[in-house]
């Protein structure tokens, strides 16, 4: 895998590309948006890893505007300090087929560069991520199960497509906490489990197969089949 990392952070850069190179992958790098730009349609790459405010009076945006106004269907992960639900859309409406708010974790980095990965596979969709009949589309955020539109906070967005992103995977309270409140120690509180059992209220009640399931003592796994030690829907921390 040749991925092209555009950063103008010196750490952040560093860090993305120390993680990537240990992982196995060739990587090359660029500090500013015309260099990256000559070097994103100059050249083939696997996966391209964009951060969206750079120096150069050429932004991230603008890189990927011209990637696909060329026809390279290059996958494009944007990395950025603008966490709003606005900035994510544009992101992905503008090009992009993933956006991951700074800081993250590199252990879902990786992840989302491996789901990118397995949905460029032919035949399958880079827009949309299903587990059983529950989609959810990366361009629109728009999340339904079968014929049921469901409406989600920011967050609850936020912590969906992290389970959807992992699916059959145990997620544990360390990796949601780093992942989706940008935590890097534990408050102490029970704030993933309030959002877990306002996101399973929304995502599981009323149909009979229920995707979020609770291990005690563990984390939570999301998939159509609970596992052996999974909690009874209803009973303890949801």
């Amino acid at each position: 895998m040749r991925c092209l990392v555009i950063e103008d952070e010196a750490e952040t850069a560093n860090y993305i590309g120390k993680g990537l190179r240990e992982a196995g992958y060739l990587v090359s790098a660029c500090d500013n948006g015309p260099d990256g730009l000559d070097l994103a349609v100059g050249s083939d790459w696997d996966i391209i890893i964009l951060d969206r405010m750079l120096p150069g009076r050429i932004d991230g945006l603008s890189i990927v505007d011209k990637l696909r106004a060329l026809g390279k269907q290059t996958p494009v992960i944007i990395v950025s300090a603008l966490t709003s639900i606005d900035a994510r859309v544009s992101g992905l409406r503008g090009g992009a087929d993933d956006y991951l708010s700074k800081p993250f974790a590199f252990s879902e980095l990786l992840a989302r560069i491996e789901a990118l990965q397995r949905r460029s596979a032919p035949g399958a969709d880079s827009s949309t991520l299903q587990v059983a009949d529950l989609k959810l589309d990366l361009r629109t955020l728009r999340v339904t199960r079968g014929a049921k539109v469901i409406t989600l906070q920011p967050r609850e967005y936020r912590l969906l497509e992290y389970l959807m992103r992992n699916v059959n995977q145990v997620v544990t309270r360390t990796m949601l906490l780093e992942s989706v409140w940008d935590y890097h120690f534990d408050p102490q509180t029970n704030v993933i489990d309030v959002q877990i059992s306002r996101l399973r209220a929304k995502v599981d009640k009323d149909f009979p197969v229920m995707l979020i399931h609770t291990l005690r003592g563990v984390g939570y796994r999301m998939g159509p089949t609970p596992p052996e030690d999974a909690e009874p829907a209803g009973g303890g921390a949801q």
